[in-house]
């Protein structure tokens, strides 16, 4: 077994346990995986997976030949990422990943003009929930909010976060109060209990956007990170003055230390960290109450 390609295939319905699933992360047909690993299993006399109800289960043939194919997986991963690091090129793709609400409220009208700057650069964004592995080259650069990032990337921290408590402008706050909660909390949280004793849950949501739009048509009151319903000029989405302790968590611009000279990446990352410092406050939250405007 010799063909990365069938290595490949193998790994994906391994980690999947399924075709369709091991389809969708490959970007393939479900026949074209079944197709791949029946003949694999020919070519070596073998058989890899067995079906059961709940998935597809590996064989001993499977788990005698995994951990190898993992290996051979990641040091194709390393020379894919040493040969792309050594690209002087300011043309071609770069891979970009970041929640769809900072690029929507935040960075959709300078990556147009980073675009129109650099005409040969093709930005391929991916805004869609989950974190991109950057290890695997799925994205080059990723804006990511979190308190740690991964010790294999580099990048620089562009801003703390801050977040207030948002409600409609002119709504009522006295006696029954509805919040708007993340989809997996089961009771209210402790802000609520703390500064609106007749709380109860009006809706669960698991998007940023949705939390604001919630709170916009009036279902009740939610915390968001100030950066989002701040940046809305003439919202009448407004916080409340409800002081809350800064966030442990940050604005990261993040990439991989093997992509470090790859010239169009670092082209991209620089021009990032600009418009990003220059937005600084309104991921510091201080430009509550100004109509979502923040100085450049």
């Amino acid at each position: 077994m010799n063909n990365w390609d069938d290595l490949r295939y193998f790994l994906a319905v391994a980690r999947e346990s399924s075709v369709s699933g091991a389809a969708k992360s490959l970007g393939v047909n479900h026949s074209t995986v079944t197709r791949r690993i029946r003949a694999l299993e020919e070519k070596h006399g073998v058989r890899l997976f067995e079906r059961q109800w709940e998935g597809y289960e590996m064989t001993d043939a499977a788990f005698s030949i995994f951990e190898q194919a993992q290996a051979i997986e990641e040091q194709s991963q390393q020379i894919s990422r040493t040969l792309f690091g050594q690209d002087t090129r300011m043309e071609g793709r770069v891979n970009l990943t970041m929640p769809h609400d900072i690029f929507e409220h935040c960075l959709a009208e300078d990556l147009a003009a980073f675009q129109q700057q650099y005409p040969g650069i093709e930005l391929n964004l991916m805004v869609t929930q989950g974190l991109r592995n950057l290890a695997t080259r799925e994205a080059d650069l990723a804006i990511r909010l979190t308190a740690s990032p991964p010790g294999y990337l580099v990048g620089r921290e562009v801003a703390g976060l801050q977040h207030g408590i948002y409600a409609l402008e002119g709504q009522s706050l006295e006696g029954s109060v509805g919040v708007i909660t993340w989809s997996g909390d089961t009771q209210l949280p402790q802000w609520a209990t703390e500064h609106f004793p007749n709380a109860y849950i009006a809706l669960r949501v698991d998007d940023l956007s949705s939390m604001y739009a919630a709170v916009k048509a009036g279902f009740g009151v939610a915390r968001m990170p100030c950066y989002l319903p701040d940046s809305v000029e003439g919202s009448a989405v407004v916080r409340l003055p409800i002081e809350l302790s800064r966030s442990d968590w940050s604005v990261w611009v993040l990439n991989h230390v093997d992509l470090r000279k790859t010239q169009r990446v670092q082209c991209c990352r620089q021009y990032l960290l600009e418009r990003l410092a220059l937005k600084k406050g309104l991921f510091e939250g201080n430009c509550s109450g100004e109509s979502g405007q923040y100085d450049e």
